[in-house]
């Protein structure tokens, strides 16, 4: 970007000042009080997310049985929602009072409640009553977390199990708050034979939704997988949404979780989030969710009474925090570098902005930057997005993040273009101009953009006025 005019910077308005997107964070744990929440809703708020994904918590809301106590979620979703954020609720996980192995497992995970008609009837309840309770306030539930990991549905990963408590669950969304939508599958990851077998027992038919996890190193199958699974759910209902409910990496390689032990750091991380998320904007998926706001425990495999098994920390978090004795994340919370960047995501991306196909492409050109040519590996990826005031390309070199690093030339052959172009540097926020002497020109129009820069971090050549103009901070 050195050889170009620096004109501007994005400024996040914060989620109020952006509105409506397809971009969420998670704030997850909650049920198992991992950090302190006062401390988060403005920093998650200026990071510029619009969906919050929450953990219901049915173990701490019913301490006795058939009452509830929903004031610790009141705080959360009416905090969240007067800072211009939509929570989004997963109902999460057993209760001590109806499952006995929810009385050994921290945080009752995965122990689910449908062995006895006592359990079932005391689920079906606690969903209606708080479903009914935020009807308006939130409007996508999502059933379980991960059932087809042996954490998350013990003893052992059933499928057929999952699929009619999903559509029991549905039905008792359904049946509080009509308006809702019920999220089902919520899968590890792309599972197609563990979601044709959900399909086949019927969910089809009373799911809005199904959501799934990605948790991998690089991005090159995102999309594959994305229309794969449409594809998979098309042949029994077109009109089931797809969410991705999960997403991320740590910033440390300590820790414990997804992805653990890899030789992560702070910008792979900013990247990770950068590129994955850009990919799933690139999709018709209702929205993608990344993991997560804070750094905290993971705590999927605790026994009650072994604290222990339960203080296995976390780094996926965009906001750093320490640890106190008990596991939870306090001290100051601080922004790591993939907060700027969802920042700028979260700016850019917001909610009139949708995929697009654009009339360019890449041209592979002598490029004395290089004492070679052009970038020609396999590993470019280009996205197309378009508003109301503009288009832009979404476009990096996919270099495996854990190994290597990029820094190379690119061209573009254009159709003939007569509006602005500038180049925003998606990590930094940097906005530049394209300058004319990397611009061949028709009859007045750019019809060539030589040698432009791309690197392993996602660049956005923008046309028109895409950028929101109160979004730009010039220089």
């Amino acid at each position: 970007m050195e050889r170009m005019k620096l004109v501007g910077k994005l400024v996040c308005p914060g989620s109020k000042g952006i509105g409506k997107s397809r971009i969420g964070i998670g704030f997850e744990k909650l049920d198992r009080k991992a950090f302190e929440p006062e401390k988060a809703y403005d920093l998650v708020a200026q990071c510029g997310a619009h969906y919050i994904r929450l953990q219901s918590g049915w173990q701490r809301t019913e301490t006795e049985k058939g009452k509830y106590d929903f004031s610790w979620l009141d705080d959360i979703v009416e905090n969240l929602c007067r800072r211009g954020m939509e929570p989004w609720i997963d109902l999460v996980y057993g209760n001590r009072l109806y499952t006995p192995l929810a009385r050994e497992v921290y945080g009752a995970v995965g122990c689910k409640p449908i062995d006895t008609e006592e359990e079932r009837s005391a689920w079906a309840a606690y969903v209606k009553a708080l479903v009914s309770r935020y009807s308006g306030k939130v409007t996508y539930f999502e059933i379980w977390n991960e059932p087809d990991g042996r954490h998350c549905w013990r003893p052992e990963v059933s499928a057929k199990e999952y699929a009619h408590f999903a559509i029991d669950t549905c039905r008792a969304i359904h049946e509080a708050a009509p308006g809702a939508k019920a999220i089902s599958g919520v899968m590890c990851s792309v599972n197609l034979p563990y979601c044709k077998t959900m399909f086949e027992e019927g969910l089809g038919e009373y799911t809005d939704a199904i959501s799934f996890h990605r948790y991998n190193a690089n991005e090159l199958e995102a999309v594959n997988e994305y229309n794969e699974l449409r594809a998979l759910i098309d042949r029994y209902n077109p009109k089931v949404e797809i969410i991705q409910g999960e997403s991320g990496c740590p910033s440390s390689s300590t820790g414990a979780g997804a992805l653990c032990r890899g030789a992560w750091t702070q910008l792979r991380q900013a990247k990770y989030l950068l590129r994955h998320r850009i990919l799933d904007l690139s999709t018709a998926m209702t929205f993608t969710n990344h993991f997560t706001a804070l750094d905290m425990v993971e705590a999927l495999g605790g026994v009650v009474g072994d604290k222990k098994s339960y203080m296995d920390f976390g780094y996926f978090g965009i906001i750093s925090a320490d640890f106190d004795e008990d596991g939870l994340a306090t001290g100051e919370y601080k922004p790591k570098l993939s907060y700027q960047a969802m920042q700028n995501l979260t700016t850019v991306f917001r909610g009139e902005t949708e995929p697009a196909f654009l009339p360019v492409k890449r041209l592979v050109e002598p490029s004395k930057r290089l004492f070679d040519t052009d970038d020609n590996s396999p590993r470019i990826l280009m996205k197309g997005f378009k508003n109301g005031r503009g288009e832009a390309l979404a476009y990096w070199h996919a270099a495996p993040l854990l190994t290597e690093t990029y820094d190379g030339t690119i061209s573009f052959q254009l159709a003939g273009e007569e509006r602005k172009i500038t180049l925003v540097n998606m990590l930094t926020g940097d906005i530049c101009e394209v300058p004319e002497e990397m611009t061949e020109r028709k009859d007045g129009q750019a019809v060539k953009l030589v040698n432009l820069p791309i690197t392993d971090v996602p660049y956005l050549l923008c046309f028109g006025d895409f950028l929101p103009p109160e979004a730009i901070a010039k220089q």
